[in-house]
């Protein structure tokens, strides 16, 4: 497919009903199929979001044939063993987890090695007195003075997870601000266009690398796939949203080489 035409297919996909996934044919089928471990446990503030994110994780992955996914908020399944099960394990999560030392060190060790992680929203929003995971996933959350439309700049439009998004695009969410950020070792693919919102609304935090909405890293000899965006339920819902969530858990379990 052209990419004009693939830019006109997710503009009309955009008009199906708020509850409606994209056809299975848009997802493109996969050779080998990887296992995802999605992680929902909130020990912070509770998103509306995460429960019907639970379904549209599980059903892209049937539709694209490209993973299986196990939803759970049980630490317990982060040991060593029950790992091996997965080919990535991915966050919607806020605050300090009631994890072990040994189930962190089981998880941190577990994407090191190898494996990938898929970090939404408020995954930055985690796991604060941890210095390993804040190496990982590359930011933390810190304030989101907006919530409104917005424009969204491509960083890499020639990087495949984010190649059909064109140079920019609009959406409604809430916008997170990111402290901490490995920039050095982290490549954007998406940043908030600032001139799209208010600068001068309290709580605005100014720094050389702007407003990263979305990223990759490589973390040991694992991958790592993050965006700030789904905050709220209609974008979870919006086709482009989808398909951005499954080219990054492809990437991050290596299955579009």
């Amino acid at each position: 497919m052209r990419y004009r035409n693939i830019l006109l297919f997710c503009s009309a996909a955009f008009l199906v009903p708020s509850a409606a996934l994209l056809p299975a044919s848009a997802f493109g089928k996969t050779k080998r199929k990887g296992r995802l471990l999605y992680f929902t446990l909130s020990a912070g503030y509770k998103h509306a979001s995460v429960a019907p994110s639970r379904a549209i994780v599980t059903e892209i992955g049937e539709k694209s044939g490209a993973f299986d996914t196990t939803v759970t908020k049980d630490v317990s399944v982060f040991t060593k063993q029950n790992l091996k099960k997965y080919n990535a394990v991915m966050f919607f999560t806020t605050g300090e987890l009631p994890m072990t030392s040994a189930e962190k060190r089981a998880f941190i060790d577990f994407i090191r090695s190898g494996h990938g992680f898929i970090g939404v929203h408020s995954a930055t929003d985690t796991f604060y007195l941890w210095k390993d995971y804040l190496e990982m996933i590359g930011g933390y959350f810190n304030g989101h003075p907006w919530h409104q439309k917005v424009t969204v700049d491509v960083v890499d439009p020639s990087n495949p997870i984010v190649s059909f998004l064109g140079k920019s695009f609009q959406i409604d969410d809430e916008i997170y601000q990111i402290a901490d950020f490995q920039y050095k070792t982290t490549h954007v693919l998406l940043r908030l266009d600032p001139q799209s919102v208010d600068l001068q609304k309290p709580g605005v935090h100014f720094r050389f690398y702007g407003w990263p909405l979305a990223w990759t890293r490589r973390y040991g000899r694992g991958r790592v796939f993050y965006t700030a965006l789904g905050h709220r339920i209609a974008v979870w819902n919006d086709p482009r949203y989808q398909r951005l969530l499954l080219n990054g858990i492809r990437w991050a379990m290596g299955l579009n080489q």
